[in-house]
This record gives C-alpha cells, sequence and structure tokens, in this order.
C-alpha cells in the first residue's frame, strides 16, 4: 500500500472536521480525534468493509470506539464515509435532537455499531461481537459460502485500559481464540487528570501477551504505513490483537501532549495555530471536492465486496433456506415450549423449572444461546444436548465466561447488537451490581439482552448477607425501559420467556428462586405480558383490601387471603411478576388489577420496600426487607424477617384500625 498528499489531506480533513465541530459546539474532546485520525482513516477507507447505503449488512465489519468521548472523530468519518450526516449535522454537535450527541449512539444515527462512552464497556461489547462472528461462521457458513466473515475492531484509549471491566473482556477474548477481534489502541500517555503516569504504569503490552493476545506496536501514530502493515499482520494472526499505536494527544496544537487538550474545545487562537501548522486554509467544515472524491473512491471500490457477498447470500438462501431462516430473526419460537406438569407437583425452584424450559427453547431454537459467570450449575442454565463454546468447537452453545459479571455482561450486550442470535448470561442475583452499568447500557441501546439471576432473596440462607440480595430488585426497576420479571411458580416462568420471545427493543431480567415454589391455582402464564393480573380474587365484587407479591411470595399471599376469609376479611391477590410491564398498561387494565376504591394494600416481597409505595399508596404497607440479612437456615431466616401468615395477617388488621373499617 503507498500512501499519497492525498491521503494526508484526507486525514487532516477528519482532524478539522472534528475540530469544528468541537469549537462550535464549544463543548467535546478534541484530543483523540486529533492523535487518531491517521489510524482510523487507514482502518476505514483501506481496510474495513462495509456499505454506507446498507449500515446494517450483516457481514459488514464491526467498529467500536470504546473511547465514545472522541464520538467527533467518529461522525466525521461517517460524514466523509456517505453514512447519510451532512455538514448541518456536524454543525449541530451535541445539541439536543441532533444526530451527533456527545458520545456516540447506536439507536440515533446510522453506522454507529454500539452505544459507548462508559469507558471499558465498547472493548467488551467489540469481544462479544467478535464471539458472535465466529459462534455464526460455525453454525451458518457452508463450504463456499461464507456468510459471516467478517472483523471486529475497536478503538481504546488508556481510559479504557484502567477500567477493571477491559480485564475481563481481554481475558475472555483470549480464552475463546477471537482472532477475528483487533483493537487499536490510541497510547497517548495522557489522561483527563494529567499524566498517566500519576495513576497507571503498568506494562499493557505484557498484560495483553499474558492474556494470550497478540500484540503489535507502531511507534509514530502519523505514520500511515506502519499503521496499514500493523492491521493487515493481525489480521493474519491466530488469535485477537492489540496495536499500540503511540500518538502525541491533540498533534498539532499549542499544548499537545498535554490534557489541556482531552476534554475542552482549544479556542479560537489554538484553532488557528493549529490551521497554520497542518497548512489548512479552509475555512470551518469546508471540505474541497479532491478530498470529498478520496473518500468517494474508497467507497466505491468496498461496493464491489458488498455486491459480491450479495450475490453469494441470494445462492445461499435458495440451497439453504432454513439454515439463512434461523438467523434473520431476533425473536425466539416458543410455539412448542410447555410445561409438564407432572414434574412439578412438588414444589420446585423456579431456576429448576427456567433449566426445563430452556432446554426446549434451545432444541427448537438454534439461535439461542449463552451462559454464565463460572455459576451454570447453580443457575441451572447449561444447554444440556450442547458442547462449550471454545476455540476448537465454536459451534458450540454454552458459553464460560468464568467470574467476570461485568465483561459477561458488555459481551453479551455485543453478542446482542451483532444480530443473528438471542443469548443470555447468568449469574447469582446479588452479582447483578457487579454489571448493573451493562444492565443500563443495554437499556440505552434498545435491545434484547436476557441477563438470568438465580438465588433472589433471604432464603439464600447460610450464605449469609454478602449473597442474600436486598436492594437489587428496586435499583434494576430503577432502571428505564428494563423488563424485570420475578415470576412466582413454574406457569409464570414460561411466561416469563414467552414475553422475553417477544421483546426486541429492550434488555430482560429474569429474577429466579432457588427455594421451591407450588404450582399456584390460578396462575397464568400469559397473563404475565400484562405484567400483574388478579391470580386469586376476592369473593365480593369490592374486596376489603388487597394483597400484592412477587415470586415466591405469591404463596405466602395466598395462604394469607384463606386465613383473613376465616377472619372475616375478603381481600384479592394480585401477582406482580414484573412491575415496569404493568406500568405499561392501560389505565383500564391497572384499574381492573388494583381499583383505586380498594386502598388497603399490602406488598409481600423479600426485598427493599423501595418502590412499592407506587402501588400500595399512603393508606397501604409494605412486608420487606429494608436492612441486610442473616446467615442460617433458609427457612428460619425467612420466617426471622417476617414473611409468615401471622405477620401478614397483623399487618392487615392494623390497617383495617387505622382506617376506621
Amino acid at each position: 500500500m503507498t500512501f499519497t498528499e492525498k491521503d494526508t489531506a484526507a486525514v487532516n480533513a477528519i482532524r478539522f472536521l472534528s475540530v469544528d465541530m468541537i469549537q462550535k459546539a464549544n463543548s467535546g474532546h478534541p484530543g483523540l480525534p486529533i492523535d487518531a485520525a491517521p489510524m482510523a482513516y487507514v482502518l476505514w477507507e483501506k481496510l474495513m468493509n462495509f456499505n454506507p447505503e446498507d449500515p446494517k449488512w450483516l457481514n459488514r465489519d464491526r467498529f467500536v470506539l470504546s473511547a465514545g468521548h472522541g464520538s467527533a472523530l467518529l461522525y466525521s468519518l461517517l460524514h466523509l464515509n456517505h453514512f447519510g450526516l451532512t455538514t448541518d449535522d456536524l454543525k449541530q454537535f451535541r445539541q439536543l435532537g441532533s444526530l451527533t450527541p456527545g458520545h456516540p449512539e447506536v439507536t440515533e444515527t446510522p453506522g454507529i455499531d454500539a452505544t459507548t462512552g462508559p469507558l471499558g464497556q465498547g472493548l467488551g461489547m467489540a469481544v462479544g461481537m467478535a464471539m458472535a462472528e465466529k459462534h455464526l461462521a460455525a453454525m451458518v457458513n457452508r463450504p463456499g459460502y461464507n456468510v459471516f466473515d467478517h472483523y471486529t475492531y475497536a478503538l481504546v484509549g488508556d481510559g479504557d485500559l484502567m477500567e477493571g471491566i477491559s480485564h475481563e473482556a481481554i481475558n475472555i477474548a483470549g480464552d475463546k481464540r477471537l482472532n477475528k477481534l483487533i483493537v487499536l489502541y490510541d497510547s497517548n500517555d495522557v489522561s483527563l487528570d494529567g499524566p498517566l503516569s500519576l495513576s497507571a504504569n503498568d506494562e499493557v503490552s505484557a498484560r495483553f501477551k499474558a492474556a494470550k493476545w497478540d500484540y503489535e506496536r507502531v511507534l509514530d501514530g502519523n505514520n500511515l504505513d506502519d499503521i496499514y502493515a500493523a492491521i493487515k499482520q493481525a489480521q493474519q494472526n491466530d488469535r485477537p490483537t492489540l496495536i499500540e499505536v503511540k500518538t502525541i494527544i491533540g498533534y498539532g496544537t499549542p499544548e499537545a501532549g498535554t490534557n489541556k487538550v482531552h476534554g475542552s474545545a482549544l479556542g479560537e487562537e489554538n484553532v488557528a495555530k493549529m490551521r497554520e501548522f497542518y497548512g489548512w486554509s479552509a475555512a470551518p467544515f469546508e471540505i474541497s471536492d479532491d478530498i470529498y472524491d478520496t473518500y468517494s473512491t474508497a467507497v466505491d471500490e468496498k461496493q464491489r465486496g458488498y455486491k459480491n457477498w450479495q450475490s453469494m447470500f441470494a445462492d445461499y438462501q435458495t440451497k439453504f433456506p432454513d439454515v439463512a431462516k434461523k438467523y434473520l430473526d431476533n425473536k425466539l419460537d416458543l410455539a412448542s415450549v410447555s410445561l409438564d406438569y407432572d414434574t412439578y407437583k412438588t414444589p420446585t425452584a423456579t431456576r429448576v423449572v427456567n433449566a426445563d424450559l430452556m432446554q426446549q427453547i434451545a432444541a427448537e431454537n438454534d439461535n439461542f444461546w449463552g451462559g454464565a459467570a463460572d455459576l451454570s450449575s447453580s443457575n441451572k442454565t447449561s444447554l444440556k444436548a450442547d458442547e462449550a463454546f471454545t476455540p476448537l468447537t465454536p459451534k458450540g452453545r454454552n458459553i464460560y465466561f468464568g467470574v467476570r459479571e461485568f465483561g459477561m455482561a458488555a459481551a453479551v450486550n455485543g453478542i446482542t447488537l451483532h444480530g443473528g442470535t438471542r443469548v443470555f448470561g447468568s449469574t447469582f442475583f446479588v452479582f447483578s451490581d457487579y454489571l448493573k452499568a451493562a444492565v443500563r447500557l443495554a437499556a440505552i441501546q434498545q435491545i434484547p439482552s436476557t441477563f438470568i439471576f438465580t438465588h433472589d432473596s433471604l432464603a439464600v440462607g447460610e450464605d449469609g448477607p454478602t449473597h442474600e440480595p436486598i436492594e437489587q430488585l428496586a435499583a434494576l426497576r430503577s432502571i428505564p425501559n428494563v423488563n424485570v420479571i420475578r415470576p412466582a411458580d413454574a406457569n409464570e416462568t414460561l411466561g416469563a420467556w414467552q414475553t422475553i420471545a417477544q421483546t426486541t427493543d429492550r434488555p430482560s431480567v429474569l429474577v429466579l428462586t432457588r427455594q421451591a415454589t407450588p404450582l399456584l391455582e390460578g396462575a397464568d402464564a400469559d397473563k404475565v405480558s400484562k405484567g400483574a393480573y388478579v391470580i386469586s380474587p376476592a369473593k365480593s365484587q369490592t374486596p376489603d383490601g388487597i394483597l400484592i407479591a412477587t415470586g415466591s411470595e405469591v404463596a405466602l399471599a395466598i395462604e394469607a387471603q384463606q386465613t383473613l376469609r376465616d377472619r372475616s376479611y375478603d381481600v384479592s391477590v394480585v401477582s406482580m411478576p414484573s412491575m415496569d410491564i404493568f406500568k405499561q398498561q392501560s389505565a383500564e387494565y391497572q384499574e381492573s388489577v388494583l381499583p383505586r376504591d380498594v386502598q388497603l394494600r399490602i406488598s409481600i416481597e423479600m426485598a427493599s420496600s423501595f418502590g412499592w409505595g407506587a402501588f400500595t399508596g399512603t393508606r397501604g404497607a409494605n412486608v420487606s426487607v429494608d436492612r441486610f440479612g442473616a446467615s442460617g437456615k433458609g427457612p428460619e431466616v425467612v420466617a426471622k424477617y417476617g414473611f409468615t401468615t401471622d405477620t401478614i395477617i397483623k399487618t392487615f388488621e392494623q390497617l383495617w384500625k387505622a382506617n376506621d373499617k
């Protein structure tokens, strides 16, 4: 590959469009776009495969700007590569409602493969994308038909590699030998607070090599030939590759090499001096026809590869129509998935029911896979008919993530973003704290990642307060655009999966018991899709009160209902497997479940009371846990914390008296 002055000018166009955006907004991060422009140009124009006319092309190379604060770099690339971002869009950088928000958002702008900004998560999602490519290539490709055959690239900065998730992500990638994952490291030795040496002095190359990565180094981040050679070498490697590109942050500006160019606009005087340094005479946002032609030529060359793939894929769909169909739909088919009620005549933990359902789902859906953070035997999330996903068995549908909850969740998001499969990750519910940021990012990205959490409450018992979730339900329910589902029995567990299967625009959180739960009369799988329903109605049309419960506590509520009847109180019992879904229902439906005229309401849940006031109101009460748990036999701990019929009866009678009934 020979680079010319035209290429140099094209690189500088990225730099100045980025600087002009940030200067106009008087907000942003100019350092990375300036110093990383050469590596981005070589990658995008000379090596990456994509088609701006089909930004969701199945076999495009993926690009994740993990250092999402450098978003101006990505918007410049999208503009120059004809993805539909206009100059006017660039001028609206970081403005409300624009296509160029402060950090890249996959839901807003064509050509963006992942929402990034929380450092390290982009790298984790890139790992997931590379896992998806490796798995799909093994499942879908046939001799002469390489439907999935692409690379995943990520651009990371020093901050990404300081985040703890980076350790988890790179170890997953090394273990799975993701040879089509190539990470460009903008190594400029500066972080927001100052020189990197103030906070990090580790040997990055040694760290990646220890994780079984290949490592390349480019000493001069402005040397296009060396950057090109390093990426070409990485494409030949049989392991994931880190390419450390030594750069000078804000190269060509008066404050180059310092943190002053990291996170704020340069200022008019410094921009003028930068223009002088590069010999750039064009006005802000002005790009010459010659430079646009350079990018157009690169895009045109990519079109040939795209057309060849389309021709191949059309032939593939004719010859292998069943295979093609399985991997083009993000939904799951649960038409044949059912419950064997004889199996659940005796009380059964919902994690066990879930395990049985997952085997059926896997048998009916080749695109279903996932794993656990070293807890598959406890979570019971292994797909028993399948082998492990390893370098030697990439068709395997059981992913062993290791004790890496955050890395697992980010990879699950990356797999989901890639498309073609439905994936899950699982761990103990209390450890959802380690990965909550990834659930949040899944919600922002509006993707159907599935997170399965078992050991849901105080009933964990002997492991004690460190392993008994208290505030986790409230925390996850507080995240917008997440369906948190805690089923009460086998029927509701099936209903949860029926809801998950049809959900394509948000993540689902499935919270399951280790403690056994009985099959409940009145439990309705179909009504899980409504979030809540009357599982055991009162005798009269207007009940004296309502007991609202979730999970294993629904059985307790029904038991208390009978005792209250014996004392001449007529109450209904509402099962609320998902607050989030219930809130999405019509006002009429909500009224049918929780009539506003019935204000004596008690929530029953072995978790924090936070959030229940929306349903129990000022005249209701919460049987809940607002302190940490204790170590002991599960049933004894549960009783100690008041989850008994006696507590519910006492609470109801106190409310009755307080409200002068």
